[in-house]
């Protein structure tokens, strides 16, 4: 392909379905919630693109997260769970979802994630404007239209990471959270009482100079 000015278009022969891959980190929740980032902006991935920001917004106003299936290494026959939150903030396309564990595939991948042996999430768009840099000949995508995210084997993006939800804190971690507040507020009633005390003598010994001087 050609060099063009970096904000010139592209022409995109037949909007075809293409593949972005980008390798997690093997950690999610037990009941198969994880949250993570998809696509990563201003990075170049092994393919030679580089995603920049806003690049989904248009296409996640049009369907949001609902819209925007899960899959099993891009097979759409194969669902596997369901996306409760994709969003584009400073760093990348960030994602929540849900494993669906009803699915036999589903917890397949969920053992596999865990045992460190899948390890990527991908995004299958169709991308509907770029621009290539002359400079680095990277080609720029500057509107996808995102048709899914599916949990794959290998990574393209190596910066792009899942991680688990944050756990609950254990019944241990809240108990002592709660004897540290009554302590607290004990320290601070005890602060308060002799606050209180101090300002009393303080009047006490005021109103008696008052009566010795009458």
């Amino acid at each position: 392909m050609m060099a063009q000015a970096l904000n010139s278009d592209i022409p995109i022969e037949g909007r075809r379905l293409e593949t972005k891959r980008a390798p997690l980190l093997a950690a999610i929740g037990a009941d198969g919630t994880f949250e993570g980032y998809a696509s990563l902006f201003g990075v170049r991935d092994t393919c030679g693109d580089i995603v920049e920001r806003g690049a989904f917004s248009a296409s996640l106003r049009r369907s949001g997260a609902a819209g925007v299936k899960m899959l099993w290494q891009h097979r759409g026959d194969e669902p596997i769970g369901v996306w409760a939150e994709i969003a584009e903030d400073a760093r990348g396309l960030k994602v929540r979802g849900r494993l669906d564990l009803s699915v036999a595939r589903a917890r397949e991948a969920l053992s596999l994630i865990g045992a460190g042996a899948l390890d990527g999430l991908s995004i299958g768009f169709r991308t509907l404007r770029a621009a290539s840099d002359p400079k680095t000949g990277a080609r720029r995508l500057l509107a996808l239209d995102l048709i899914e995210i599916s949990i794959v084997t290998f990574p393209a993006l190596p910066q792009a990471r899942i991680v688990a939800p944050p756990p609950l804190p254990s019944a241990a971690a809240r108990h002592a959270a709660t004897a540290f507040g009554q302590k607290l507020a004990r320290l601070r009633m005890q602060s308060a009482a002799q606050s209180f005390e101090t300002k009393l003598r303080m009047a006490s010994v005021a109103l008696d100079r008052r009566y010795i001087s009458d």
